[in-house]
């Protein structure tokens, strides 16, 4: 497997070579018409990039040879200097060396001599004559010209759209795979047995293969937000330091794209409501400078990604009070709810703790637009926050979302889908392992009460009528478990009663088609071996329908 150094070190290869090509082609087109200004500003920007990118290789010579360049080609711009006479040689011979040292750079080996050539760039700069201005090339500049070859890169750029459709063919292979497999079983057949084994490998290989293609660092995100902490700051006349890290952990392009606005929303918030005031901060003994990070770290399976101030925190009760008067939850409701609950209403639909409307808050849109996008992904939405010192907001995201891990259950003989996100633990309840409270079904879990319910109940429930109250007459007299999903979301836990636990396989998720797509209750279908269709559980819509319809 090839190292983050190695990865980047190609794809510094490949733009380099781009714009070593195209630094050719301009300056063909501006010699022929000095008075081209189209070609003379893409000659400007062309070093003013190759210079960045070098110097943050640490190809230092190579960075400042593009540094000198830029500096002449501002003075034609800035119309200081004419392009004709030693002044076009010099220009061609130092976009040569640069091509050379970019050849250098792929070929692991040590970079041209480029003294000679940064000290006549900068005579020039300063308004002297080169020392040696090689009008003519000599025998030998002649002999390699002769021989130049052309080269092309070893990369190529990909449009994200052939990649989606590119993964979705390899689901369909994966399927079809499945199902070959299973009638293979069925069939008793070694020699197809066989086949199908080695179309599983392959077909494995390729799925990951494309799935690694579809990887981009999170820095491609993160290295967005410098400016939008600025700007909030600026507009809230707040002072904020920001530091990034995990820029370099890799996760699927598709999922950057879908957590964006939810990315920019939680950061908003934190500059907005979470960090106080110069004023406010030192009167609390912190540093007028409120610090802000924004990281990316792997946990398993999943990427996290975390935004964590160190602002005035949430004031869990200030949270409970105004829910009450908005109307999320009843008075009664909200005292029982701990810490954590508590803190979940911040995600209820149109709440908000601004007072007022600004730029940035108050305008009805909450942190409920986060928690649907993480949904939509399959993940989850943590929160930390200690009153006075900060709070920490953490994104649980899959690396992929076209293949998902999941569980397979069964209930009245047709197969479910629940993604492992979701799951928390599988249980096997003996009777008295289980308890009634307030007419509903709870059981003990890590020192947690955990309410149960069967699935039928939630799949099959009409209208908006509440769920039939839970007693101890409806557990098995046969001396028999109850089969129990535990599942999580939003902090809270729920055990699903089901008829019994299939098997773990990774399940390629397609979605659902008109009507059926209005069901919230599922968040796609999947084919599994035997060519049965299995709906994928959406574990949040199904704890909302839970807690709407409970006792």
């Amino acid at each position: 497997m090839k190292s983050r150094e190695q990865e980047y070190r190609e794809l510094f290869m490949a733009e380099a070579l781009e714009y070593y090509d195209a630094m050719s082609r301009h300056l063909s087109e501006l010699e022929r018409n000095p008075q081209d200004v189209a070609a003379l500003n893409e000659l400007f920007r062309l070093m003013h990039n190759l210079k960045a990118n070098a110097r943050a290789m640490g190809f230092v010579d190579m960075g400042e040879v593009a540094h000198k360049m830029e500096t002449l080609f501002g003075q034609i711009r800035g119309q200081e200097r004419a392009f004709t006479g030693t002044l076009v040689t010099l220009t061609f011979r130092a976009v040569d060396i640069l091509g050379n040292m970019i050849r250098a750079v792929g070929a692991g080996q040590e970079s041209v001599d480029d003294k000679a050539l940064i000290e006549n760039l900068e005579r020039f700069i300063q308004g002297q004559e080169p020392i040696e201005t090689q009008a003519k090339p000599t025998e030998e500049e002649a002999e390699t010209d002769a021989a130049r070859k052309l080269e092309l890169s070893d990369l190529v750029y990909i449009p994200v759209k052939k990649l989606d459709k590119l993964l979705n063919l390899v689901g369909e292979l994966v399927i079809d795979r499945d199902r070959i497999l299973t009638l293979a079983a069925e069939l008793n057949s070694p020699a197809l047995r066989a086949t199908a084994q080695h179309l599983f490998r392959i077909s494995d290989d390729l799925q990951y293969s494309v799935m690694d293609v579809r990887l981009v660092g999170a820095g491609v995100l993160l290295n967005k937000f410098p400016r939008v902490v600025r700007d909030v700051a600026a507009s809230e006349e707040k002072q904020v330091e920001l530091t990034l890290a995990g820029q370099d952990v890799q996760i699927d392009r598709n999922v950057l794209q879908l957590i964006t606005d939810a990315l920019l929303h939680i950061v908003r918030n934190a500059v907005s409501h979470g960090l106080e005031g110069p004023d406010d901060r030192k009167a609390a003994g912190k540093p007028a400078i409120g610090q802000l990070s924004i990281s990316a770290l792997t946990e398993r399976d999943d990427v996290l990604v975390q935004v964590q101030d160190d602002g005035r925190g949430i004031n869990t009760e200030a949270v409970r009070k105004k829910a009450i008067r908005k109307g999320v939850v009843t008075a009664e409701a909200a005292a029982l709810l701990d810490e954590e609950g508590v803190w979940a209403l911040l995600f209820e639909p149109g709440f908000s703790m601004a007072e007022q409307i600004t730029e940035i808050s108050g305008r009805g849109v909450g942190l409920d637009v986060v928690k649907l996008a993480i949904d939509s992904l399959g993940g989850r939405l943590r929160v930390a926050s200690e009153l006075g010192k900060g709070t920490t907001f953490t994104l649980v995201l899959p690396t992929s979302i076209a293949v998902k891990g999941a569980l397979l259950i069964e209930l009245d003989a047709r197969a479910y889908a629940v993604p492992l996100l979701h799951t928390d633990t599988v249980l096997a309840l003996a009777n008295d392992q289980i308890f009634a409270v307030g007419g509903m079904l709870m059981t003990r879990v890590q020192e947690e009460n955990v309410p149960l319910v069967n699935l039928r109940q939630l799949l099959y429930a009409e209208g908006d009528e509440q769920l039939p109250r839970a007693t101890r007459t409806e557990l098995p007299t046969d001396g028999s478990r109850l089969q129990v999903l535990v599942v999580s979301y939003g902090n809270r836990r729920l055990g699903l009663i089901i008829d019994r636990f299939l098997r773990q396989q990774n399940i390629v998720v397609k979605s659902l088609s008109k009507p059926l797509d209005t069901i919230d209750l599922f968040g796609g279908v999947t084919l599994l071996g035997s060519g049965q269709l299995c709906l994928v559980l959406d574990v949040p819509a199904l704890t909302r329908l839970f807690l709407a319809k409970r006792p």
